[in-house]
């Protein structure tokens, strides 16, 4: 595992650390920051069972006239938690402090009790009025598995490949990371919207799409091509040149 004299010096400029939730370059351990996240993002599923199993919050929905449905067990939380889990706890070097930990946590769980209560609601959901299922949750859970394995996979590539003394200070640029240079953001937020989409429909899900679009070609993205930009020079222009793709092959 790399640790403190792995590391190297972020040379980006102060501005965009700020920006970057994630401090690169910075391979010490931080088993504090790791735990809180693998422990809060474990109890997730049961926030998100009380909502669809008992009702959990429901009652305020029904204060404002809203209809509520039956609904089932939180599958679709349990996959992320548990691929944000193998990430936090074999595939990333990153170091993470508790209130990163808390954070990310907290916005996972944001994110997903929205989708959720969308699901339970009878006017957004997608699967309300109608044979079950509707096609906007067989869509949505296609995007949802098919973004958690890009993300996932194009990890684990990544890792490996870092993993390899004979790779130290380069660039990986095979596998899934040959079709775009920030695959897993495509992964992710192909997930983040087929969830919303399984959810609430086609609406929710791209309004979600929308959103993680602009973040990460907005926010993400920048900062953290600066960074590759100063470390790796030259064979970052060359991979920049062979995949001109940033975050979907053949999109954007």
């Amino acid at each position: 595992m790399p640790g403190q004299r792995d590391s190297i010096e972020d040379p980006r400029s102060e501005a965009s650390k700020r920006e970057d939730i994630v401090p690169r370059g910075d391979y010490r351990s931080s088993p504090p920051g790791k735990l809180t996240f693998f422990v809060l993002r474990s109890l997730e599923p049961v926030l998100q069972y009380s909502i669809l199993a008992h009702g959990f919050g429901t009652s305020v929905l029904h204060r404002v006239g809203l209809r509520t449905l039956p609904s089932g067990l939180p599958a679709q939380t349990v996959g992320s938690v548990v691929k944000q889990n193998i990430w936090v706890t074999t595939l990333s070097r990153d170091p993470m402090t508790v209130d990163a930990a808390v954070a990310i946590a907290m916005l996972n769980a944001a994110s997903n009790s929205l989708s959720t209560y969308a699901f339970v609601t009878s006017v957004s959901s997608a699967s309300n009025e109608g044979d079950f299922p509707q096609p906007a949750l067989l869509i949505g859970s296609t995007l949802y598995v098919a973004g958690l394995l890009t993300e996932l996979v194009a990890e684990i590539q990544r890792a490996r490949f870092k993993a390899d003394p004979n790779n130290k200070g380069k660039v990986c640029t095979g596998g899934l990371w040959s079709l775009a240079r920030h695959i897993n953001y495509g992964g992710y937020m192909m997930w983040r919207a087929g969830y919303a989409m399984a959810g609430g429909g086609y609406g929710l899900g791209a309004l979600v799409a929308a959103f993680w679009a602009w973040d990460f070609s907005q926010r993400a993205i920048p900062v953290l091509s600066e960074y590759c930009e100063k470390r790796y020079g030259a064979q970052w222009e060359s991979y920049r040149q062979k995949t001109p793709y940033k975050l979907n092959p053949y999109v954007y």
